[in-house]
């Protein structure tokens, strides 16, 4: 209970709560004025800032009243949903780059552990640290079955190496798990070459310097869904164009299976937004030291191991979860 309040405490602070109130004060005696829609464009620009602030306060007031109330649940669900909006759109780029990173280390450490074998297919280096984002091939047996449980957000909690005060901050990464699916394997996802949309560019190594002089990567948008993939990783155009239709494949798969779950919550009447709404596990390493599954509410007090490729006990219990 404390820590929750503590959180919402600093909330409260980073949210800057009481300049955000005299804000909507004075945007609303403003909009009082007879004058105001004299610029519509201006004057529209402010309504839509007022209405912002406006569901800010509100969804801060919830979270008042569910700490009142004792509604720890509650608040602590509230919570979880505010702070990822805040960190994730806020000025904490390179904590989120360097938590990225940190995922895709303990990854990696997880298949070399396991005997599988990752291949790096495109990856987006930070400009200070970690990496912006990271695809990778993983060629292992059961690899997806056992993977498809860490599809989700993970959430770090951590002091900051990143400032000097070194304050507590909390960061948010987003884990995909697609299979690599062969056309005949996917009947009903059917992909014309005129739906698709190719880019080609020459190959990128970290601080961006293109590493080849011909165009061998590849960017496919599929117009009708507008998903995006890119490839980069082989040596010749046509391997990473293979590799970025699979990839395509794998991403429609997801989003046919995405489309139907929330058919199916929506009857049932429990439906969450899925991807970035979809917090499955927090790691935090200070004030103290737990990773926790918040499906399975399995525990480790050894972070140090998780983050080190030691998940083994999580994703048997994803395992038991998904078939129970």
């Amino acid at each position: 209970m404390e820590e929750l309040v503590r959180r919402l405490d600093n909330l409260y602070s980073k949210l800057n709560i009481e300049e955000k109130k005299k804000r909507v004060k004075d945007l609303t005696e403003d909009s009082l004025r007879s004058d105001f829609w004299s610029d519509s464009s201006a004057a529209g620009k402010k309504m839509t800032e007022l209405a912002k602030l406006k569901e800010e306060l509100e969804k801060i007031e919830m979270l008042n009243l569910y700490k009142e109330e004792g509604d720890w649940q509650e608040l602590e669900k509230g919570l979880n949903e505010l702070e990822f909006l805040v960190y994730l759109s806020g000025p904490y780029g390179t904590e989120a780059m360097d938590w990225a990173g940190m995922l895709k280390r303990m990854y990696t450490m997880y298949f070399e552990l396991k005997g599988w074998k990752p291949v790096v297919v495109d990856e987006t280096p930070g400009e200070e640290a970690g990496i912006k984002s990271t695809v990778m091939e993983v060629a292992g047996r059961f690899a997806y079955g056992f993977l498809k449980g860490e599809a989700g957000v993970h959430r770090l909690v951590r002091q900051s190496p990143f400032n000097a005060d070194q304050k507590r901050e909390t960061s948010f990464a987003l884990v995909e798990i697609l299979p690599e699916l062969e056309e005949l394997d996917l009947p009903n996802v059917q992909i014309k070459e005129e739906d698709l949309e190719w880019q080609f560019f020459r190959a990128s190594a970290q601080g961006g310097q293109n590493v080849q002089k011909v165009s061998t990567a590849v960017r496919v948008k599929h117009k009708p869904t507008n998903v995006v993939v890119t490839a980069q990783a082989e040596r010749f155009q046509e391997q990473n164009r293979k590799i970025a239709i699979n990839l395509l494949r794998g991403r429609l798969w997801a989003l046919e299976q995405k489309k139907k779950e929330e058919k199916i919550e929506e009857i049932k009447g429990d439906y969450r937004p899925a991807s970035w709404g979809n917090q499955i596990r927090s790691y935090v390493l200070h004030p103290y030291k737990m990773v926790k599954d918040l499906r399975t509410n399995i525990e480790s007090s050894n972070p140090d191991a998780v983050l080190d490729g030691d998940l083994d006990e999580f994703i048997e219990k994803e395992d038991i979860l998904v078939v129970g």
